[in-house]
């Protein structure tokens, strides 16, 4: 059998097809080079200052900008709350390699105290790594110059400049005014609750009392950001692109500063408060309480020492007395009870009760007693007022009822927060029969309802809601919500906000305002008011009600003798008035802790105050209030009026 042929390999056909693969291979490999090299010269040569620049993904940061916040002035002008540039030392642990040795080395640089360090630590544990945290605020120049001079050594410390509060006024708007201080761990969960965190991104400090706190969204602006470029050191070497923050709203305020300083002098070191407002808007000139401190000391952080003595202190000045302090309304309240009583018609003007010292109840032993030991004899509900008759309103009480008093005297706004604009605020307490069973689950006794017509008992007020009732009684139920705020400073004018009102309180009977308010006015006009005394020979005409609040219950036997009293349990001293009695400008409410009869002390204090009103800050322009008329002197019914011009008494030809 003949063997099979072996084919011979075809030499010329694999070079060519060799020849046709290296061919592609390289028009391959060229084409993925010349990709390359154009990629390099788009790299090198045509975007080679933006891509140098972004060579290193560390060295190109965005960082927020704090906005500046917005400065706050009083109605004239004159600034509150400024904004001043200060120095601090700050260190971002991300950027140190070792932070203890860091630390050590700098406290031998800057002495840096054992406090600072410890709030350093423990702000250092809320906040994350590449955020700055701050060492020391407020440098002085000499310790700028020394660290500038050894900053090299100290990569990731740095000195910033930023603007910080200062109050002008220190403890004169303290409560007020608040102040701002360090963002806390707690501040940092309730933004971020709230979804503000971010906004807060460069922000040292935050609004934590007073206005600064009601108003920190207003005050604090918008967060802004720029895009930079650091060497490695972390110093900014330019800045790339730059998104400006927003910065706070100016506010103005209703405050008169000197209004507010002259309250301060007023009280001087005793503890109390006053309160001064515009009856014709809310409007509150004036806000103080005694004994107060200086906010500059919470802006940078005050020190455990000084906080200790602040809060440990008998005093309470971190208390704000004019919105938290719950006093007995005491005998300011007896013109609120007369209008009910003529209200709902168990007195009328003609009513009279013989004042002879005491009050008893039918089939009761306890007896009741007057401030005057002897009485005031026959009494009408003008003197009632004017002569702050007890047993007159002993007896109202009984003829009221709890359930009549708490209903009206809420609607005077007695028992609820009156809206100012600050979070420190107490509702106080009007008392009821339910509130006496929640409380201490016990019935109301009709042994109750008798002190409560005297402003004592379980009923207690703030000054500020004092000040708000008598401004009802004086705009006839005409209900304003006291405002501190004012309107915004824009461009130099002031863009005014809206007057907020309530819903007035309804009267049956009109004639009963013009009967109350003329009370009021013999109360300080009168030669048997109450404040005749304090306010004789002023060039104005005003009214108003004194009052002596007793703080404990003397025994059926004994007598109060202030000489032997405990000096913290003596009476405190009240008295809310407005002036001019037919165009009212000012009210105020005056409250001295344990200074004795409202006569002799609180009214004294108001008519200085008003004094300086009218003979110091009105002539520089203050607005005065639109006119509000008390009485009309036209009606023929009236039992006793007030002539507008000769500002005399007289009796109608009815009468």
């Amino acid at each position: 059998m003949p063997q099979k042929r072996q084919t011979i390999r075809d030499h010329t056909a694999e070079a060519n097809l060799f020849a046709r693969r290296t061919v592609v291979s390289i028009a391959f490999v060229s084409a993925l080079m010349l990709v390359i090299i154009a990629n390099l010269y788009t790299l090198q040569v045509s975007q080679y200052e933006d891509y140098q620049t972004r060579s290193n993904g560390n060295r190109i940061k965005v960082l927020p900008v704090a906005p500046n916040r917005g400065l706050i002035y009083d109605r004239n002008g004159i600034i509150l709350a400024e904004n001043r540039p200060v120095f601090s030392l700050e260190l971002t642990p991300e950027d140190v390699d070792d932070l203890d040795q860091t630390l050590e080395n700098l406290t031998d640089l800057m002495n840096l105290t054992e406090n600072e360090i410890a709030e350093f630590q423990k702000a250092r544990k809320r906040q994350r790594r590449f955020k700055p945290i701050s060492l020391r605020e407020q440098l002085s120049h000499d310790d700028v110059a020394l660290f500038s001079a050894k900053q090299h050594q100290f990569p990731g410390v740095s000195i910033e400049a930023r603007l910080s509060r200062y109050y002008p006024f220190k403890s004169a708007l303290t409560h007020m005014l608040g102040y701002v201080a360090r963002i806390n761990k707690k501040d940092l969960e309730k933004l971020e609750r709230n979804g503000q965190l971010a906004n807060y991104a460069a922000t040292h400090d935050i609004g934590k009392q007073g206005v600064e706190r009601f108003h920190e969204e207003t005050l604090h602006g918008e967060v802004g950001y720029q895009q930079v470029e650091v060497n490695n050191q972390g110093r900014i070497i330019r800045v790339l692109s730059f998104d400006p923050p927003i910065p706070g709203k100016d506010i103005v305020l209703n405050i008169d500063i000197n209004l507010q300083k002259k309250a301060q002098e007023v009280l001087a070191d005793r503890r109390g408060s006053v309160v001064i407002t515009e009856p014709s808007t809310g409007g509150v000139l004036a806000l103080y309480s005694s004994p107060s401190y200086d906010p500059n000391l919470f802006v940078h952080g005050i020190s455990q020492k000084e906080y200790s003595k602040l809060l440990d202190s008998k005093d309470s000045p971190l208390l704000n007395r004019a919105t938290q302090g719950r006093y007995p309304p005491a005998s300011t309240i007896k013109p609120h009870l007369a209008l009910l009583g003529l209200e709902v018609g168990e007195i009328d003007e003609d009513t009279t009760i013989k004042d002879r010292g005491t009050y008893r109840l039918p089939n009761v032993n306890h007896v009741w007693r007057d401030w005057k030991k002897w009485g005031h004899g026959d009494v009408d509900v003008t003197r009632s007022v004017e002569v702050s008759c007890d047993i007159f309103y002993y007896d109202l009480a009984f003829k009221l009822g709890i359930d009549r008093i708490s209903d009206s005297m809420q609607a005077f706004g007695f028992g609820k927060r009156t809206g100012i604009d600050l979070y420190e605020e107490s509702g106080a307490n009007m008392p009821s029969r339910g509130w006496k069973r929640a409380r201490f689950n016990e019935p109301w006794y009709i042994g109750d309802t008798i002190p409560v017509g005297i402003g004592q008992s379980f009923w207690n007020a703030t000054p500020l809601q004092i000040a708000q009732s008598l401004n009802f009684l004086l705009n006839k139920g005409k209900r304003h919500v006291p405002r501190l705020i004012r309107g915004y400073m824009v461009e130099g004018n002031v863009d005014m906000l809206p007057i907020e009102m309530l819903s007035p309180i309804p009267m049956v009977n009109e004639r009963n305002w013009d009967v109350i308010l003329d009370s009021l006015y013999g109360t300080v006009n009168r030669p048997h008011g109450t404040a005749h005394t304090a306010f004789k020979g002023t060039d104005y005409v005003s009214a108003g009600k004194t009052g002596t609040a007793q703080l404990f219950s003397v025994a059926q036997d004994e007598e109060y003798d202030e000489e032997n009293v405990e000096k913290r349990l003596r009476d405190n001293a009240m008295y809310v008035g407005y002036a001019p009695y037919n165009s009212p400008e000012i009210s105020i409410s005056v409250v001295i802790e344990n200074a004795g009869g409202g006569s002799s002390n609180a009214a004294p204090a108001a008519r200085e105050v008003m004094d300086y009103y009218f003979t110091e800050v009105k002539p520089k322009g203050i607005a005065a209030a639109p006119n509000v008329n008390n009485n009309d002197a036209n009606n023929a019914d009236t039992k006793r009026f007030v002539n507008p011009v000769t500002m005399e008494n007289e009796v109608s030809s009815g009468n």
